[in-house]
């Protein structure tokens, strides 16, 4: 009789196990799909930024170091890994395109040119799609980060080899997006 309440034991905890560990599988893998939503976002994006520069480039031919400086930062996003320093270096790329697109402002026939107009239209919606991005990311981090804490996952969830993951986040001074709209009314 004890021996069938050991075994009734053994298997209830071990079924519990193996609900625990597929559960944190489908929430890590979810968070793995949304952290490569925003790779392929921000991929788009860099994929944009050089024409966005060689456009201005061909109005603005003095200002070399925006230039340098948004390419620069463009490599860095492009090398970054993990959350923390891929926020880091995209925050680093969005103030760099802010000081793009300042320096914009100072050409009007820039800012009327059809080419210029579709890449701003496109940055606009990327920027968009990148935040929606990071909001799906920061949810199911959140949802699995919640799952591994809570008692008794927490238990088990270190024995399984699961760990916390972190949240992609923007600096205090970086929670902008993008200046992107040129039109007369914006000015006034």
């Amino acid at each position: 009789m004890a021996l069938w309440i050991i075994l009734g034991l053994v298997l209830i905890l071990g079924g519990f196990l193996v609900a625990v560990y597929n559960g944190l599988i489908r929430l890590k893998n979810k968070v793995e799909e949304a952290w490569s939503d925003i790779d392929v976002q921000l991929k788009r994006r860099y994929d944009l930024v050089p024409n966005l520069v060689s456009t201005v480039k061909g109005y603005a031919k003095h200002e070399k170091g925006v230039f340098e400086e948004v390419t620069k930062a463009r490599a860095a996003a492009m090398k970054a890994e993990g959350p923390a320093e891929e926020s880091k270096a995209e925050n680093h790329l969005t103030e760099t395109l802010k000081s793009l697109f300042a320096v914009a402002e100072n050409y009007p026939d820039l800012k009327a040119d059809k080419n210029f107009l579709d890449l701003q239209e496109k940055l606009s919606m990327l920027e968009e799609e990148i935040q929606k991005s990071r909001r799906y990311y920061n949810g199911n981090v959140r949802d699995f980060n919640t799952k591994i804490q809570v008692f008794p996952n927490n238990l088990f969830a270190g024995m399984l080899g699961f760990a916390k993951y972190d949240f992609f986040q923007a600096e205090e001074g970086e929670k902008e997006n993008v200046k992107v709209d040129f039109s007369e009314e914006e000015k006034k």
